[in-house]
C-alpha cells in the first residue's frame, strides 16, 4: 500500500503539471545552477532521482542535452529525492498532537480523494495526489505496526550494530537494497519505517544511507547499456557523483563515529534520517559544483572511445534530410517515464517531420512549374524516408499513450497521431506530383505558359497553408490557425477557378489534352496538400480550446 500510495501520488503530480513541462525544458541551458534548479523540481514531481537520471541518459542520447546541462541535472535530481523523505517524517510530527499526526488523517485523504476521481471530470488528478498521500501514510502505517512485533529480537540490534560498525558493509547493504527497489526514496522510506520502531543505530543510518544514493544510480546505468558512449558518460556522471559523496562522508562518519561512539550508538529518528539525507545532497552538490567540467572529464577517462569510432556530435544535425532519419534515435522510450516530456518530445519531432515535408512541396512544385526532371528523384526518394518517420513516431505515440496521461494529454496524443498521418499523406501529394511531372517529360509534353503562371498562384497558397499549420503546431498560437484557414478557402477557391480555366483553354485549343489531365492532377493534389494542412492546424484548435 505504501508504494502504491507512493506511485499514485507521483503519476497525479506527473499528469497536474501536464503542457508546463515544456516550459520547464524551456529553462535548460548552459547555466549549470538552472539545470540543478530544474533536476530538483523535476524529480519533487516525479518522486524518483532515478526516474530523472533516465531522462537525462536519453536526451544527453538523443543530443537533446549536453554532458555539461546533464552534471547539474543530476546534481539537482539528488536534492529533489529528498523530498519523500520528508513526506514520511512527517508521521513523527503531532506524537504529543494525535490530530497533527497523517496517519490520523489519511483515511479521510484516501475518501476524498477517491469522491473527487469519481465524481469530477477536470479534477481526476487532484483526486489522485489526495488519496495516493492518503495510502502512503497509511501503508506507513501498517508497515511499522508489522515490524514492531520483531523490534525486540536481538536480531535487530545485531544486525545495525554490525552495519553500524563496518562502513563497507552498511553502504554495500544500502546499495543492494536499492538497486533490487530500483528507488532510493523506497529504500529510504522502509529505512525511516523501521527507524520510527527505534530499531536503527545512527552510524548504520548513515551507511545505509549512502549506499541508497549510489543504489540509486543503478537505473540509469541498466537504461545507458546499448546507448551510444555519450549517454553511458551520462550515467557513469551519476554514479561517479553518488560514489565520490559515499566515500567523502563514510570516511568522515567512520572517524567521527570512532571517536563520539554515544553517537554512533544513538537510535536515530526517521526526522534525523530526512535532515542527513537533505545535508548531505546539498552539501555534495556544493563541494562537487564547481568540479562539474571535471566529473565530465572522468566520465570520458572511465567511458573511453573505442578504436575507430567517431566522436558523437554534441549538437543535433543541421541538415533536414539527416535530422529527419534520426527521429528514431531521438525518440527515447526511456523519456516514457516522465510522459509530459515524452508528450513534448514527439510533439517537437512531427515538426520537424513537417518541416521536412514543406521541404518536399516546395521541390515536388518547383519541379512542376519549372519541369526539373532532376528534383523528381529527390522527392521520391524522400517519400520512403517520411514513411520511415511516419512509422518511428506512430510507434512512439503507442508507447506514450499506454503511459499515464491526463485527459487534455490524451486528447493531444490523438491529435499528434492523425497530425503524423495527414503529414505522411502530403508526402504521397507530393510524390503523385513528382510522378505527373516525370510522366510529362517521358511523353514530351510541356505545360503552356498560362497554366505555368497558374500553377506558380496556387502553390503560393498552399506553401502559405502548410507553413501556418506547421507554426499553429510549433506555437499553439491561434493566429496561426486563423492565417491556415484563410489560406485553404483561398485555395480552394483557386482550385476551382483553375479548373474552369483550364476547360476554356482545352475549348481555344491553346492547351494540349494529355498535358491537360496531368495539370488537373496537379491541381487536385496541391489542394489536397492545404486540406491536410488544414487538417494539422486544426487538430491543435481543440488542444488550446
Amino acid at each position: 500500500m505504501f508504494l502504491y500510495g507512493m506511485q499514485m501520488m507521483a503519476d497525479g503530480m506527473q499528469k497536474s503539471t501536464g503542457s508546463r513541462m515544456k516550459d520547464i525544458l524551456g529553462m535548460l541551458t548552459n547555466n549549470r545552477f538552472l539545470g540543478v534548479c530544474l533536476g530538483a523540481l523535476i524529480t519533487a514531481i516525479i518522486q524518483s532521482s532515478g526516474a530523472t537520471t533516465v531522462m537525462v541518459v536519453g536526451f544527453v542520447s538523443a543530443g537533446m542535452m549536453s554532458l555539461s546541462q546533464a552534471v547539474g541535472v543530476i546534481m539537482g535530481a539528488n536534492i529533489g529525492t529528498t523530498i519523500t523523505a520528508w513526506i514520511v517524517s512527517l508521521s513523527q510530527i503531532g506524537d504529543s498532537m494525535k490530530v497533527l499526526n497523517p496517519e490520523f488523517y489519511a483515511p479521510v485523504l484516501i475518501g476524498i480523494g477517491a469522491l473527487i476521481y469519481a465524481r469530477t471530470k477536470g479534477h481526476k488528478t487532484a483526486g489522485e495526489v489526495t488519496a495516493g498521500i492518503g495510502l502512503l501514510f497509511l501503508g506507513l502505517k501498517l508497515m511499522s505496526e508489522s515490524i514492531g512485533p520483531y523490534t525486540s529480537s536481538p536480531v535487530f540490534a545485531n544486525v545495525f550494530t554490525l552495519l553500524g560498525r563496518n562502513p563497507f558493509l552498511g553502504v554495500l547493504a544500502g546499495f543492494v537494497i536499492t538497486a533490487i527497489l530500483q528507488s532510493s526514496s523506497v529504500s529510504v522510506g522502509i529505512l525511516q519505517t523501521l527507524a520510527l520502531n527505534g530499531v536503527v543505530l545512527t552510524n548504520a543510518a548513515i551507511y545505509l544511507t549512502l549506499g541508497q544514493n549510489i543504489g540509486s544510480c543503478v537505473t540509469a546505468l541498466l537504461s545507458s547499456i546499448g546507448g551510444n558512449r555519450t549517454a553511458k558518460r551520462a550515467a557513469v556522471i551519476h554514479i561517479s557523483f553518488n560514489t565520490i559523496g559515499a566515500i567523502l562522508v563514510g570516511t568522515t562518519g567512520y572517524v567521527f563515529f570512532s571517536l563520539h561512539p554515544e553517537i554512533a550508538s544513538h537510535r536515530i529518528t526517521s526526522v534525523e534520517i530526512s535532515m542527513f539525507h537533505t545535508l548531505f545532497n546539498l552539501g555534495m552538490t556544493c563541494l562537487l559544483f564547481p568540479f562539474s567540467e571535471k566529473l565530465v572529464a572522468l566520465s570520458g577517462f572511465l567511458v573511453r572511445k573505442k578504436k575507430n569510432e567517431q566522436e558523437e556530435p554534441a549538437q543535433e544535425e543541421t541538415e533536414e534530410d539527416g535530422n529527419i532519419r534520426n527521429i528514431a534515435k531521438r525518440l527515447d522510450r526511456r523519456i516514457l517515464s516522465t510522459p509530459s516530456l515524452a508528450l513534448e518530445t514527439v510533439s517537437g519531432e512531427i515538426v520537424r517531420m513537417g518541416e521536412f515535408v514543406f521541404s518536399d512541396v516546395e521541390t515536388a512544385s518547383l519541379a512542376a512549374r519549372k519541369e526539373k526532371i532532376t528534383d523528381i528523384a529527390e522527392v521520391m526518394d524522400n517519400e520512403k524516408i517520411i514513411n520511415d518517420a511516419e512509422k518511428a513516431l506512430t510507434d512512439y505515440l503507442i508507447c506514450v499513450e499506454n503511459t499515464s496521461l491526463n485527459e487534455q494529454q490524451k486528447q493531444t496524443v490523438t491529435d499528434l497521431f492523425n497530425s503524423v498521418n495527414d503529414l505522411e499523406r502530403i508526402g504521397d501529394h507530393a510524390d503523385n506530383i513528382a510522378k505527373g511531372v516525370r510522366d510529362l517529360h517521358n511523353r514530351n509534353l510541356r505545360f503552356s505558359e498560362s497554366a505555368v503562371k497558374d500553377l506558380e498562384e496556387i502553390t503560393e497558397g498552399v506553401q502559405a497553408s502548410l507553413r501556418y499549420a506547421l507554426e499553429a503546431r510549433k506555437t499553439g498560437s491561434a493566429d496561426f490557425i486563423r492565417k491556415a484557414n484563410r489560406a485553404y478557402d483561398e485555395v480552394k477557391t483557386m482550385e476551382e477557378n483553375l479548373r474552369e480555366k483550364h476547360i476554356e483553354r482545352l475549348t481555344a485549343g491553346k492547351c494540349i489534352p494529355a498535358a491537360g489531365i496531368i495539370f488537373i492532377g496537379i491541381i487536385s493534389d496541391l489542394e489536397r496538400i492545404a486540406d491536410h494542412a488544414l487538417s494539422v492546424a486544426d487538430y491543435m484548435k481543440k488542444e488550446i480550446g
